[in-house]
Order: structure tokens, then sequence, then C-alpha cells
């Protein structure tokens, strides 16, 4: 039992029993009350009857009446079991049932005599000093038949009795307050558990709610006061969970939009406290939300102009867009924005910092930059050289025809070079801009390869370079023919271009990655020559549009710098990746993975 169950039964026992404890008390008095008028009543009564059952007006000397009306008086007690009593109109005692008269003092004087003479008969209950007890006295006059009052008859009887009639009224009184009281405290403990027991349940609830238990329901009551409270408990703790989920709901996306933007979120507090870190932020600045959160800015250990940048925003309270170069966890360029955070009831709340790493636009940009600048001086040099050859030509070298065939014949390799890179330049541009269509179809390896070796084994029999393949006779692959076919021939044309006579040049096809049944998912086609090598400094550029490992050498052989770029790209597009390992004086070798099925 609830505190408030026990306090409300409580309750209701105490207005109970002190309702019925009062009704008791006053139904005893009025019981007594009216069992001592009936009894003054029937003393009366019997009164009237004595007075005329007896002479009371005999004649006689003092002596003589004394015993005649004592011996009456005690034949009178035998028969009413009450004390008789005879008084002389002057007060002297006559006769008494249980006194000797001779001993008896005057009792004219006495309140039920002195009632009597006024008012024909008189009552009085007081303490006896001859019988030591509280009597009930009650009197009439005796008359003459002159009606002159000759004395008074007196009758009185011992409370005791009506004590005892009283005691048993009182005993049967507390009897039925107890039974009452057991009754009362049963029927107001489920009175109180049936007001109280709805309300602890909802009190549950309410509790629930409070933790965030939202589906928590009040149970079905009736429709008085009660039952319509926990119906508005209900609607109020579905209004809430519809509430929250559309707030988790919220905060679920806002999570996820925080989590998947590729730009740092940073806040800061009005305590200067960083109080909210995303993941982008974390891996742009080198450190994880646990080491950074709860900690000032100004503590955490973060570059130094980085932490004057937001020192500046906090004391001007201003948009501050800056842009700053960060060394740990690895160098970045980095776009920072520092917004001052502001609420209508607030004048400021905080410092909202988004940082976004530019690092990869700076270098497209100078790529870019670099790219527009060799493009330019790739494409004056054939220029210059056919210029300066035709005008030699105008000049008057067209009248010796060996020297003019010399020059034309320059003209027209430079013509062929700047052609080729126009073309390699404008497919590089759709390939990078993602405007060529592939057209996958399975390929049978051993014979695509074969046929592109043959279309370069003139060129290598030239050098007397050996071309080589080892592939099984099961292999295939799906893929664009043509892009493979120009990722090979571009390999192995380099293999060859950068290989000493005598030299070899090698194509070899790995299955990777077999499953359960036997088949393999992914190819590994390996590209190697004995060439001159590439220095371990220029590796990690290889790959990158104009670049040569030796220019001079390169323009010799006719590259135009932009092969490896195109393979790099055609093999992305494969879904793919390449990856190149040399040695000075050794060799190179390129290494392809691709996936069998697309």
């Amino acid at each position: 039992m609830t505190k408030f169950r026990a306090k409300l039964t409580f309750i209701l026992i105490l207005l109970i029993g002190c309702s019925m404890l009062i009704a008791g008390i006053f139904m005893a008095k009025v019981l007594e009350n009216s069992h001592i008028k009936s009894l003054q009543d029937n003393m009366e009564r019997e009164l009237q009857v004595i007075t005329a059952t007896v002479d009371w007006n005999r004649k006689g000397t003092d002596a003589e009446l004394i015993s005649y009306y004592t011996e009456q008086a005690k034949h009178l007690k035998e028969a009413t079991h009450e004390r008789v009593t005879y008084v002389r109109a002057d007060g002297k005692v006559l006769g008494d049932s249980d006194q000797r008269p001779e001993q008896m003092d005057n009792h004219l004087n006495r309140p039920e005599i002195a009632s009597a003479a006024a008012n024909g008969v008189g009552y009085v209950t007081r303490y006896s000093d001859t019988l030591k007890e509280n009597m009930l006295y009650a009197a009439i006059p005796v008359k003459n038949e002159a009606k002159e009052t000759t004395g008074f008859l007196r009758i009185s009887m011992s409370l005791e009795q009506v004590g005892k009639s009283i005691r048993s009224l009182w005993y049967f009184l507390i009897s039925g307050l107890i039974i009452l009281f057991l009754i009362a405290g049963i029927v107001s403990y489920r009175i109180a558990k049936g007001i109280t027991y709805p309300i602890e349940k909802m009190t549950k609830v309410a509790q629930q709610i409070t933790n965030m238990n939202y589906q928590s329901r009040v149970p079905a009551y009736s429709n008085d006061e009660v039952g319509q409270l926990g119906q508005a408990i209900n609607r109020m703790s579905e209004s809430l969970q519809q509430q929250m989920a559309r707030i988790q709901e919220n905060e679920r996306r806002l999570q996820g939009v925080m989590e998947n933007m590729m730009s740092g979120i940073m806040m800061i507090d009005r305590e200067e406290r960083i109080m909210l870190l995303n993941p982008a932020a974390e891996y742009i600045l080198g450190f994880s939300s646990q080491e950074l959160l709860g900690k000032k800015y100004n503590e955490a250990k973060q570059q130094y102009e980085f932490t004057k940048l937001i020192q500046e925003c906090i004391e001007t309270q201003d948009p501050i867009r800056d842009e700053m170069v960060f060394y740990y966890p690895a160098e970045r360029i980095l776009d920072i924005h520092l917004s001052p955070i502001a609420h209508e009831d607030e004048e400021w709340s905080g410092v909202l910092i988004v940082i976004h790493d530019i690092t990869a636009v700076r270098r497209l940009e100078r790529m870019r930059s670099e790219f527009v600048a060799n493009v330019s001086h790739e494409l004056k040099t054939p220029i210059a050289a056919v210029k300066g050859f035709a005008e030699t030509l105008l000049a008057g070298a067209l009248n010796d025809k060996e020297t003019a065939v010399s020059f034309l014949q320059i003209i027209f390799d430079e013509s062929e070079r700047l052609n080729r890179l126009i073309g390699d330049i404008l497919e590089l541009s759709k390939i990078e801009s993602k405007r060529i269509p592939m057209n996958f179809s399975p390929i049978y390896l051993p014979e695509f390869l074969e046929r592109s070796l043959s279309v370069l084994r003139k060129e290598a029999e030239k050098k007397h370079i050996e071309l080589s393949m080892l592939v099984d006779d099961d292999i295939y692959i799906e893929a664009d023919e043509d892009r493979l076919r120009q990722i090979i021939i571009n390999l192995l044309s380099n293999g060859i271009a950068y290989t000493h006579d005598g030299g070899k040049v090698k194509v070899r096809v790995e299955p990777l990655d077999m499953n359960a049944d036997g088949d393999y998912e992914r190819l590994r086609l390996i590209v190697s020559d004995t060439g001159m090598g590439i220095p371990k400094k220029d590796l990690p550029r290889i790959f990158e549009r104009f670049y040569r490992v030796d220019k001079a050498r390169s323009r010799s052989s006719g590259g135009t710098g932009l092969g490896l770029s195109i393979v790099k790209h055609l093999v992305e597009l494969h879904k793919g990746t390449i990856r190149v390992d040399s040695e000075v004086g050794v060799g190179t070798r390129f290494t392809i993975e691709l996936p069998v099925i697309h």
C-alpha cells in the first residue's frame, strides 16, 4: 500500500470512526437519560400504588407510628426491592425500610421532599450518607381526605442498577463500534484503493514518461474524472511520443548530414568550450572528439593562427572568412568560415566554424595552370619547328633538293607529332569528362593479347626487343575492347621506347580472388620491361599529364607525355587500379587489376 493510500484510508476511518463515536456517545447519553426518565416514571407509579395500598394517615404515638410505618416500609421493600421512607409533614421520619427512623435526621429540607411539596412529585440523584452510594430518590406528598399534606412518601433505588444498564449499553456500543470500525476500515480501504490505484498507475506512467518511455499508457478506467485524467495522460503521452519521434528523426537526419559532410563543423559555446565536432573536422584537424570536446578552444592543441582567428571572431562578434595552411596531420589548404551564433533572447551564444579542405581545388588549379603552360609549350615546339624550316625553304633552300627533302621530312614529322599531341589532348579531355561511352563485352584474352602484340612487333624488331606473353588458355574478361587495347598498346609502346636494344617486354595475366566454385573474380595484367627504369622520386608523378622523366629522350621518341595519364583514366573507367614499380637500370613493371565481370 502506498503512503497516499494509507493516508487516505486513515482519514476515511478517522472520519467514519469519529462520526460513529460521536453518534454512540450521543445515543448512550440519550438512552441513559431515557432510562432514568423511565425509572422516574416507574417510581412515581409505584409511589401512587403504595399510597393507595397503605393507610398513611394513622393516629397514635410517635413510637407506635414509627413501629407501624417501619414495618410497612420493610414489607413494601420485599415486594419492590426499593428503599421506602415515610416522612411526616414536619420532616420527621416515621418509617424506613433500611434504617431506624430514630437515628435519621429531619428530612423536611431534603431536595426531593421540597420538590414534592412544591410540584407534587420530586426527583433527585445524590449520594446517600446513610447507604454510602449514589441513589435515585422519588417522593410524592401524602394527603388526607381534606386534601391536606400529612406527610411524604419516598422511595429510592441504587443507581448501581442504572450504572449496570448503562455499562451494558456502553459495552454493546463499543462492540458495535469495533465491528463498525473494522467494516469501515475494509470499506475505506476499498474506497481508497479505488481512488488511489488509478492514480498510482497514472503516477507510474508519468514517471515512465519522465524517463522518456513514451509508449507507456494508462489502462482504461471509468468515465469519471479519474478516467478522464487517465485519457488526458494517454493523449499527452501519445503527443509526446509523436513529437519525440519527429525530433529523433530530425536528429538522425541532422546527425547523418553532420557525419557525411565533407566539410568540417566545429561549434564553440559561450563558455568558449568546444561543444561539437563532426568526423570531417576530426579528420581535418587530426584530433578525435574525445580529445577536444569540452575543452576551451585555446587549450586545445591547435595551430596558433587558427586559435587567433577564433579569438578575433569572439571579440568582434563578426563573421570571418580566411584561407590558411595547416601542417598537421598533413599539409592542407583550408578555407575557414567563422560565424557568431546569436539567439533572439541572447546577444551571443557561441561560434560556428565551417572548415573546407580546398587542397585538391588548389592542386587542380595549379595543375590546370601547368596544363595550359605545358600545352602551350608542347604546341609551340612543333609549330616553331614547322615555321622555321618552312621559312628556310622559302628563303631559297628549295633549290637544294637534298636539303629541301630533309626539311620537308622534318616538317612532316613535326606535323605528325602535333597531330598526335592534339589527338591525345582531345582524347584525355573526353576521358576525364566521362564523355566517352564504354561498351563492355566478353574478351578472350589470349587472342586479344596476341593481336595487340602483333601491332607492335615490327617496331620491337627494329630494336631487337623480344615481345612475349604469358596467359592461360581459358582466361576471359568483360571490358571495352578498344579501350583495353589502348591501355595495353600504350604500356607496350612505352616499354619498347624506353628499353635498350636487345631487351625484353612481357605481358603476364594472373587470376585473382578465386571463389568456392573455382571461378576468379579479378584479373591482374602485368606489363614489364628491362628498360632504363624510373627514379623513385619520379614514381608518384608518373601518371600526371605532360610529366616526363627524361624530357630529351621523350621528345626524341615522339612521346606526348599524355599516354600514362590516359591509361590511368581508362583503367579507372574499368573500375580497376594501376600501379608502377621500377628500378633504375633494371626495368619497370606496370600492374593493372580489373574486375572480370561488370
